[in-house]
């Protein structure tokens, strides 16, 4: 076998475990249907990637270093930009690489099912590409809160967890979205469109968030 006939062989297996995990999910994903798809023989997982463990857990990485390559969390804004702005790029490459078509359509739903059914590879993706994008965003919220909030404090985590989960919600819910708002777009525009509205919501509450908690102790302490 040669180099490229084996890199071949092995692309191909990615490729086809991407389509067969993200549909069936780990443990329901077989090997024998992935080797079919790829026009691969069975023993090719093992000898490329060491089993159906070694193929999913390389599969989860590459999903993920290439969304990031295609959509970075900067989209290619300088350090030196506005917190807002660079709150926008945040959220857009993150709705980007769950909602956008194309070949690697797949990879929002490989992370989804890896969020809901999580495996052993899971502490691998949230040490090697979670946790630096959510010190990344905890950053850009402890500058837009201000008031001596750090990226470590407490409402900066929550308030970070509170902008995913806007994100989070529109991929996860697709099915009602397409129901209660048929007109709404998931194209290139479409996905602009919602992290426009997303940022101009999260802003309007970071921006707010000390006033906003002072009225709610308020009340909360009312007799």
């Amino acid at each position: 076998m040669t180099q490229d006939s084996g890199d071949d062989t092995k692309r191909r297996l990615l490729d086809a475990a991407g389509e067969v995990f993200s549909r069936h999910g780990f443990k329901a994903a077989t090997v024998r249907t992935i080797c079919r798809m790829a026009h691969a023989n069975v023993a090719a997982v093992h000898y490329h990637f060491g089993g159906k463990e070694g193929l999913y857990e390389a599969l989860l990485s590459e999903a993920f270093a290439n969304g990031l390559r295609r959509h970075p969390p900067d989209m290619g804004l300088p350090a030196s930009a506005p917190a807002e702005e660079r709150l926008f790029a945040f959220i857009h490459s993150f709705l980007l690489r769950m909602l956008g078509d194309g070949k690697s359509a797949w990879c929002g739903k490989l992370m989804a099912r890896e969020m809901f059914e999580p495996t052993q590879a899971l502490d691998q993706m949230v040490d090697r590409h979670i946790l630096p994008l959510s010190a990344y965003l905890r950053a850009i919220v402890a500058e837009i809160i201000g008031n001596g909030a750090g990226p470590e404090d407490a409402l900066s985590r929550q308030c970070g967890m509170s902008i995913v989960g806007q994100c989070q919600y529109i991929f996860r819910s697709r099915v009602i979205i397409d129901r209660l708002a048929p007109e709404m777009r998931f194209d290139a525009a479409g996905i602009r469109a919602l992290a426009e509205h997303i940022t101009r919501f999260s802003l309007c509450a970071l921006k707010n968030f000390s006033e906003c908690a002072e009225k709610a102790g308020a009340v909360a302490s009312a007799p």
